[in-house]
């Protein structure tokens, strides 16, 4: 005879009507559910017969003293980061286990391959996953996502305050009496949308609404080269540029230099970050210094204390960023200069 297939908590959810998340939330006593729907659910767990399966997140969070930190190689600030997890983890008696998302290598496989290598904690550089799919690794680890705006949920966040960082940029901008300040956008890169909202709205307010402009385009150098490209092509360049990166700063500082166009004194150009790359002499960025020590100080530390104590609520920390400012950046072209450059924009 057949053994009867034992109840999950899909089928409690789809009896339920809700979501296999907020049936885990229910499950596992965390907050999110209204009072009628929690006890909706507890109800039909119990005429279904369902009972947790621990044994995964047991397993998952057994006492391997490892902690999974997933990245994107291709982003310099996520090595930055990880240089400052492990001295943390190491201090708290983790050790760290890295895995890559890569070209031909996605994140779901990536963390799947930290998973099976039992590590009971997860720090997610940047993730691109969605809010359901990382709740629902809570119920295999315990999760901190690092650097990208999310809602209150089960897992910890840790991130900068992006509308400062960008905020303190236009303000150093308009300061310098640039009115004309585009903003490279970053596409559906972590934190992106935060920064193009926080620029829209620091322009409002310092009165430059009409000259409020995002350019489309990646946290890469390759978006940074097409958006000095695209704006060649049109013979009017911005007096200032913030790009969405350190990586995109670079791409349109090379495409700008390649055209004959000169940083500060043609255009000025703000990144985002303060990679190594950034404070070389030869690069010279002005760009906004996430404050990598806190940021992976507090990573490390949620994820040890709620290893160690399952009830610890999961915690939002917004940690500021600062301006550096450097050479990039200089006062607004003058009447003449904009004359010069745009006979030379023209005649290229």
């Amino acid at each position: 005879m057949a053994r009867a297939r034992k109840p999950t908590m899909d089928d409690v959810a789809a009896r339920a009507g809700v979501s296999r998340t907020l049936v885990s939330f229910v499950m596992r006593g965390k907050p999110g559910a209204g009072d009628e729907t929690r006890q909706r659910v507890l109800e039909i767990a119990a005429e279904l017969g369902y009972k947790p399966d621990s044994a995964a997140r047991l397993l998952a969070r057994g006492r391997s003293g490892t902690l999974g930190v997933l990245l994107d190689v291709q982003q310099p600030f996520q090595a930055d980061l990880v240089t400052r997890i492990y001295p943390v983890a190491k201090a708290a008696g983790y050790e760290v286990l890295l895995s890559a998302s890569a070209p031909g290598r996605n994140e779901a496989e990536a963390i799947e391959s930290m998973l099976s290598h039992r590590c009971e904690g997860l720090i997610l550089l940047g993730p691109s996953s969605g809010q359901e799919y990382l709740e629902e690794l809570e119920d295999r680890a315990v999760v901190v996502v690092v650097g990208k705006p999310m809602p209150p949920s089960a897992f910890d966040t840790v991130r900068s305050a992006d509308e400062s960082g960008i905020r303190q940029s236009v303000d150093h901008l308009a300061e310098l009496g640039h009115r004309t300040i585009y903003h490279i956008g970053g596409g559906s890169s972590p934190g992106a949308a935060a920064r193009s909202d926080a620029y829209i709205a620091a322009m409002h307010d310092r009165g430059l609404d009409e000259f409020i402009r995002v350019i489309p385009g990646p946290h890469d150098e390759a978006a940074g080269v097409a958006a000095g490209r695209l704006m060649l092509e049109e013979g009017a360049l911005p007096t200032a540029v913030l790009a969405g990166n350190d990586r995109c700063a670079l791409g349109l500082m090379d495409s700008l230099d390649r055209a004959g166009v000169d940083v500060p004194r043609d255009v000025s150009v703000v990144g985002y970050d303060d990679s190594e790359i950034a404070q070389l002499s030869r690069i010279d960025l002005t760009t906004v210094r996430q404050d990598v020590d806190r940021l992976a100080e507090n990573a490390v530390n949620f994820a040890v204390k709620r290893l160690e104590d399952d009830s610890a609520a999961a915690t939002d920390v917004v940690v500021e960023p600062r301006l550096i400012v450097r050479g990039s950046t200089g006062r607004a072209r003058s009447v003449q200069r904009e004359r010069s450059l745009r006979r030379r924009v023209l005649d290229r």
